[in-house]
């Protein structure tokens, strides 16, 4: 049976890079269970106008239009006992992108309060992937001590930084650059940015 990734999308800014990632995903033929807390889909609809009213709509709207090989599962935050809340539900990993600094801390702290926060604790004890992409600046003590916790318990953290050595001319060039290093942690191939020392194709 075919092993999904998990994606989930909280209320910090910054939902691009899941949503980017998402379709990158779904194009290379992954399968992806996606969440959104409540305060992610304020945030959908602040930066990108998704209609946050109408959910599975939005989805099918922004997604299952794409006809990419992938499938794509949208998972509400509240279902508790949705599969990905079980260990004995077999994924790949899971990427919390953007991460917001109240997510960072639920999974930090073992608190399990919504779907996304249980299914991030099932990557830490069965010992799968899981990467989080923080999404804040300035930053304070706790943020950064969160961060330090989960990093000793060997979660990839992944600040959403863009870089500049590649030249980026659009918006889509900065979100492209921390997508592809989301991937290249997954270990998936990708072309989404210019690796230093290689020439341009």
């Amino acid at each position: 049976m075919k092993r999904p990734w998990v994606v989930g999308i909280t209320g910090a800014s910054g939902a691009a890079y899941g949503v980017r990632l998402c379709r990158f995903l779904l194009s290379a033929g992954e399968d992806v269970h996606l969440i959104v807390t409540d305060a992610g889909w304020r945030v959908l609809k602040e930066e990108l106008g998704w209609d946050a009213s109408k959910r599975q709509e939005s989805i099918r709207l922004h997604f299952e239009s794409d006809n990419v090989p992938g499938k794509l599962e949208y998972v509400p935050v509240q279902d508790i006992g949705a599969k990905t809340a079980s260990g004995s539900f077999r994924t790949q990993g899971m990427v919390v992108v953007p991460c917001s600094m109240g997510t960072l801390s639920g999974i930090a702290n073992g608190a399990s309060d919504n779907l996304l926060e249980r299914t991030a604790d099932v990557m830490l004890k069965e010992g799968r992937k899981l990467i989080v992409v923080p999404r804040e600046t300035p930053l304070h003590a706790i943020h950064l001590e969160n961060m330090l916790k989960l990093a000793r318990l060997g979660v990839r953290i992944l600040p959403a930084m863009p870089a500049f050595y590649q030249g980026p001319q659009t918006l889509d060039d900065m979100i492209d650059f921390v997508v592809g290093k989301i991937l290249d942690c997954m270990e998936i191939e990708h072309h989404l940015y210019k690796r230093w020392g290689m020439p341009n194709d």
